[in-house]
């Protein structure tokens, strides 16, 4: 299989620092990806990885090209939105749009002046008139209407009302997104992507410590409720994360296909959230403790 990104034991280190440390990665076109962190984890290290903003060690192709030495035949295939937009505080919109125009062979105009009409935005208004929120929508809106491969979101709804965020990513599947492009995104706001996801990486410490489908997700992790009564009953099968509920415990498990049938006598199996399984992932709790 041919993968859109591909890394081999990729590694970076910035003085004693490690950020990134051997990790392995490939992800096929056609797939919406949530990379998911805490603060520090190495999500961005990874993004400037792929973009060519910074040299990592290790073998990392993007598109069959590598980042650093075809950066700019890359870029020509990739979008990137960072989590500030900076546009030139004299030039009005319009003349926005025709620069990019001008410069990006693969801007649609059309489809530039389609999401700028969900906005408040007019031709007329110079970037320096607009607010933080709304030069964020026409950054969107430009890098949106760009016909890329891949397309890189580092917190791409930052600051935005949660009305807009949820047109964007309704826009982002409904308008953009096809089979032949792929859509990475990092975000703190799990909540509102997960529904949009194919496959989802955990990251931290500079570690992949998850890496899968949400199929897979779907069919290897159960949230257990269950009544403070049968807390000892649960406890048996080993959960990787809990929580109080009033009344009772929310627990997670990676059960086997025996375990599964014994956990869903004791109280309401669901499949967990986004947040809820990155919390047990990335922030293991001492159980007894936690319970107690």
């Amino acid at each position: 299989m041919d993968y859109l990104i591909s890394a081999k034991s990729v590694s970076k280190r910035y003085g004693k620092k490690v950020a990134l440390d051997n990790i392995d990665l490939q992800i096929g076109a056609g797939k919406v990806v949530g990379l998911i962190g805490p603060n520090g984890a190495g999500k961005t290290t990874l993004l400037k990885g792929i973009l060519g903003l910074a040299p990592v060690d290790g073998e990392l192709t993007v598109l069959g090209m590598n980042p650093q030495r075809d950066r700019v035949k890359l870029l020509e295939r990739v979008s990137f939105i960072a989590d500030t937009a900076t546009l030139p505080q004299w030039i009005s919109v319009r003349e926005l749009i025709a620069y990019t125009e001008g410069v990006h062979p693969r801007f649609s105009r059309i489809q530039c002046l389609k999401y700028l009409a969900e906005t408040s935005i007019t031709l007329t208004d110079k970037v320096r008139s607009l607010s933080k929120g709304m030069v964020t929508q026409l950054h969107l809106a430009l890098i949106m209407s760009i016909d890329s491969e891949l397309l890189v979101l580092d917190e791409p709804t930052l600051g935005l009302d949660i009305l807009y965020r949820k047109q964007f990513y309704e826009n982002l599947l409904n308008d953009y997104y096809d089979a032949q492009k792929t859509i990475l995104i990092t975000t703190h706001q799990v909540e509102e992507i997960e529904t949009i996801l194919t496959d989802l990486v955990f990251i931290n410490q500079g570690n992949i410590v998850l890496d899968a489908s949400m199929e897979q997700v779907a069919a290897q992790y159960v949230e257990l409720h269950v009544d403070a009564n049968y807390k000892e009953h649960a406890l048996v099968h080993n959960p990787i994360h809990s929580r109080r509920l009033l009344g009772g415990f929310s627990m997670l498990f990676e059960p086997n296909e025996q375990q599964r049938e014994s956990l869903a006598q004791l109280g309401k199996i669901t499949t967990p959230s986004l947040s809820e399984l990155f919390v047990a992932k990335i922030k293991p709790q001492h159980i007894a403790k936690e319970i107690a």
